[in-house]
């Protein structure tokens, strides 16, 4: 067991350093890791059904953490989404691919249990990918993920049914009301469950104060509801996801997250890696044009659906193409069903594993649609890329570069004063927001000589350096330096490597953006605390002064991380021995 948990630890890190600097993500890492160390790669590990099994708690931990985002209020709020896109989206892929396979000359039943479990999509690779790209409170990524809710609520009825189809189905039908029953009882108790006893139990364990104990008490909840689900026949992961929702509006939510998560991030790469075992390649030696083909069809036909169906939603286009880029795949859930149909005699072995190969292989693609999806956005938005604003001088004395929260600030108080100035941003977004509220600014990029010339530069007298991006913004002081070196300037500076970067430019008003506020903090956390205002404000004031003076003397050494932090700690002391002589002179 040691052994094979560090063929696992290797070949992951191993496979998904390389995938992400090739920039290709984790998923598609773990993925090749997999296929590499499992049955048909270099067979180092041959056990894959119980790696699965163990692996999908990866999922299930998945599911419990989106659940906790999720209050009860907003998931019904999602009702429509889930049942209408949702039920949708996988009634329609049924239909298709099952139409499919009877043309390719597939049984009906063959063909029926394709398409119910090729409609599914992983939950597993959308979530995650979606996650790792911010997109998941996107439209796009809300409606995915409703989709993928209904998906896993529609695989508990196929699960059921399936065995019907085969040569020999059960006849006995009073144990299905039974069932039923059963599970609509459980489902009650893990409500009243969760409302009524989880949360006295965390407080009572909180009480404990041992962090061990904590952790170990989120892991039984999730696991816990994840064995009843399984006893009634029910997914794992839907249990967890409830278990989730239940504790959403929890005052112990964050803590749950931080103990949960880092379980999840290694579970889930097992799952991954457990994924890309599973696949048979001698498949893809022996059968390439079928495999290569079937896998074509699946990801084209459930994109072109997903698509339509976004465009339906009234989704926009790009939306709906990302739609239809997250979910294309096949899913987990595909495996469990292929794999009750060839156990009741529905499916056939070699039928199970060409179709097992295809989802997994789909999987696969999808970081690389994503991939496929940005680059095409980025050509498209440099080809639409529209012309810059014409710019009319109206004597303005202020150019402002980058009219954000910094930079709109500082054009409200020249306004007040009736002061002219020229605001420019290069986000056209920003600026057709800016203007609905009235604001003058025109859209170009400060950086370019031609617009600045249009802007007047040579007679205006302060150029405020308010760019977001550090690059940019140094980029634009070197092109305002060269060619309008009469302007004085001041500059905004993100951070202390920007402030650095600004002072050895020969800056000499820098303003560090966060830092005034949070010396006002400081000084309103002082008088909270009962400190008389004045002696506050004299605090923060002695402070401020010193850590400006600190930052131009310190900046000389901002290539060399040891004299940087050797200065650091010198001027901390310094700064603490100033205070300790005010406190003893007072």
């Amino acid at each position: 067991m040691l052994h094979e948990s560090a063929i696992f630890l290797a070949a992951a890190v191993i496979a998904v350093s390389i995938f992400k600097r090739l920039g290709l993500g984790s998923v598609l890492g773990y993925l090749a890791a997999g296929a590499l160390i499992g049955p048909s790669g270099l067979r180092l590990i041959k056990e894959v059904e119980g790696t699965l099994h163990f692996a999908e708690l990866g999922v299930v931990l998945l599911l419990f953490l989106i659940g906790l985002e999720l209050h009860p209020s907003r998931l019904w709020k999602m009702r429509g989404m889930v049942f209408g896109l949702g039920g949708a989206q996988v009634g329609l892929t049924t239909a298709v691919v099952t139409l499919l396979g009877r043309a390719l000359g597939a049984p009906w039943t063959v063909a029926l249990v394709a398409g119910v479990g090729l409609s599914m999509s992983s939950t597993a690779f959308a979530t995650q990918i979606l996650g790792e790209k911010n997109e998941l409170a996107m439209p796009h990524g809300r409606s995915a993920f409703g989709i993928l809710l209904f998906q896993d609520l529609a695989a508990i009825p196929a699960l059921a049914l399936i065995p019907m189809l085969g040569p020999q189905p059960a006849t006995s039908s009073g144990s299905s009301s039974t069932h039923a029953l059963v599970v609509v009882g459980v489902l009650a108790g893990l409500i009243l469950t969760g409302r009524f006893l989880l949360r006295p139990a965390f407080r009572f364990i909180a009480q404990a104060r041992s962090h061990e104990l904590s952790i170990a008490s989120a892991l039984l909840v999730v696991i816990g509801t994840a064995l009843v689900m399984t006893q009634v026949g029910l997914s794992m992961a839907l249990g967890a996801f409830m278990a989730g929702v239940l504790l959403a509006g929890s005052e112990y939510r964050h803590e749950l997250e931080a103990n949960i998560e880092p379980f999840k991030g290694l579970l889930l790469g097992l799952f991954f890696i457990a994924v890309g075992m599973s696949a048979n390649l001698r498949m893809v030696v022996e059968r390439p044009i079928a495999v290569v083909g079937l896998v074509v069809l699946l990801v084209a036909v459930k994109l072109g659906l997903l698509f339509a169906l976004g465009r339906t939603a009234k989704l926009d286009m790009k939306s709906s193409t990302s739609l239809g880029v997250s979910i294309s795949q096949g899913g987990e859930f595909a495996f469990v069903i292929f794999g009750v149909a060839r156990g009741a005699g529905v499916m056939a072995r070699e039928t199970v594993e060409l179709l097992i190969v295809v989802v997994t292989i789909s999987m696969a693609l999808t970081p690389l649609l994503f991939i496929a999806r940005d680059r095409i956005s980025e050509r498209l938005a440099t080809k639409e890329e529209r012309a810059f604003d014409e710019i009319h001088d109206d004597g303005s004395r202020v150019i402002i570069a980058g009219f954000g929260r910094f930079g709109q600030i500082v054009g409200r108080v020249l306004r007040l004063k009736h002061i002219p100035f020229t605001a420019l941003d290069a986000s056209p977004t920003h600026v057709d927001f800016l203007r609905r509220f009235g604001n003058l600014i025109y859209y170009g990029d400060a950086s370019r000589v031609d617009l600045l010339r249009a802007a007047r530069a040579d007679r205006a007298e302060v150029f405020v350096l308010a760019i977001d991006d550090p690059e940019a913004a140094m980029r634009t002081l070197r092109v305002v330096q060269e060619h309008f070196p009469h302007l004085k300037i001041v500059a905004r500076a993100r951070n202390r490597q920007h402030a650095y970067a600004l002072l050895d430019a020969g800056v000499k008003t820098v303003i560090r953006e966060n830092f005034a506020g949070s010396v006002e903090a400081a000084q309103a956390a002082l008088e909270e605390l009962g400190m008389p205002t004045g002696e506050a404000r004299s605090t923060v004031r002695k402070f401020a002064e010193y850590d400006e003076a600190m930052v131009r003397k310190v900046y000389v050494h901002r290539n060399d991380e040891k004299a940087l932090v050797e200065s650091a700690k010198h001027y901390a002391e310094e700064l603490e021995r100033i205070f300790e002589q005010d406190a003893r002179s007072d």
